[in-house]
């Protein structure tokens, strides 16, 4: 039981080890010549063609009925995915990964605030729990809000790869408040995109379905845009983007079953792992600078994230002792309607 409960958290840290070797291959990719749209194009269409037998061996029997509300569901999904990855991509190359991975920390506050909307998440402030999701979720904010805006001394640094244009990991010659707004906007498609998401796997429970029909509508689209926009034969290069797309194949499949399994506020929670994961990504393997204002940040991102999850674990054991309460009451009750019922009537025949 315990191996099985921690299989979402394990599984969310994957995906955030996942998002960022993404983000660093649409960055090279990017640089390369390569147009946001076709990159995304290619990610998913090489996406769902590894997800579509996954797909049909994990949920052979029985099937979810397919739908035209269910299949526009999943179309109004892969519109929210496809303008995240647009805004995304876009905000990526006129900044860096560590910086979009220090904004999608405002993913948790948004879909917080978005769950609350829809119902899907009570805020009860008499509780601690609730309190101190509030506060964990306005701490990782203030947080990537550091990490983004506040550099400090240098603390660790290597050299910086040869194999790498060095044009891709200097600040300077990148557009941080452009990017930023970018990245901005993904993060209120990603909150819309996760309570979305979640809303379909009530109606539709088949994980790996929800992924394929994810990445073929975004490939669709993104194909559509990209007949439109891009008419250079040099924009279709496949090479530079099929280093991102397992990892984008893996992400967008944990992601889906987490959310089925915790909820789409947990998924978001995870976020500020991201950030650490990018920083020692980008100081390893980059020959990126790691700053004293990363370590502030990220220290406060860690302890807004384990604020909320403690908030969250608090609420989820409240609700496993209410359940097992009317369970027992139920089961208490149950022989005393049951010779209530048993008067002189007909035999039952099941």
């Amino acid at each position: 039981m315990r191996i099985k409960g921690s299989a979402p958290y394990v599984g969310m840290v994957l995906a955030e080890f996942a998002q960022v070797g993404l983000m660093i291959a649409s960055k090279v990719a990017i640089a390369n010549g390569m147009p946001n749209l076709v990159f995304i194009l290619y990610s998913n269409t090489l996406a769902s063609l590894i997800l579509l037998p996954f797909s049909l061996l994990f949920h052979r029997s029985p099937r979810p009925q397919l739908t035209l509300s269910v299949l526009s569901g999943f179309f109004l999904l892969a519109l929210l995915g496809f303008l995240a990855q647009i805004f995304g991509y876009a905000g990526i190359q006129y900044s860096s990964a560590t910086l979009a991975t220090a904004m999608l920390n405002l993913v948790p506050g948004f879909t917080f605030v978005l769950a609350i909307i829809f119902r899907m998440e009570k805020l009860e402030w008499w509780r601690g729990s609730s309190i101190a999701k509030s506060m964990g979720t306005v701490l990782s904010i203030a947080g990537a809000f550091v990490v983004t805006l506040y550099k400090g001394s240098p603390i660790l640094m290597t050299p910086s790869p040869s194999n790498f244009p060095d044009q891709l990991f200097l600040s300077q010659h990148s557009n941080w408040v452009y990017g930023g707004l970018l990245l901005a906007a993904d993060c209120v498609m990603s909150s819309a995109w996760l309570i979305l998401q979640a809303s379909i796997l009530k109606k539709y429970p088949a994980e790996l379905i929800i992924n394929f029909y994810y990445c073929f509508f975004v490939a669709i689209q993104s194909a559509a845009a990209s007949l439109i926009m891009e008419r250079s034969p040099g924009a279709w290069s496949l090479e530079p983007s099929t280093r991102g797309v397992f990892g984008y194949a893996f992400q967008v499949g944990a992601i889906t079953w987490c959310v089925h399994q915790k909820g789409p506020v947990f998924v978001a929670m995870f976020k500020p792992v991201g950030i650490v994961v990018a920083v020692a990504m980008g100081v390893i393997f980059l020959g990126d600078i790691f700053y004293a204002g990363s370590l502030i940040g990220a220290t406060v991102i860690v302890t807004g994230f384990y604020s909320v999850m403690w908030g969250k674990a608090t609420e989820e054991k409240i609700d496993e002792d209410v359940g097992v309460s009317s369970s027992e009451s139920t089961s208490q009750k149950a022989p005393l309607l049951q010779n209530c019922n048993e008067g002189p009537s007909l035999p039952k025949y099941n």
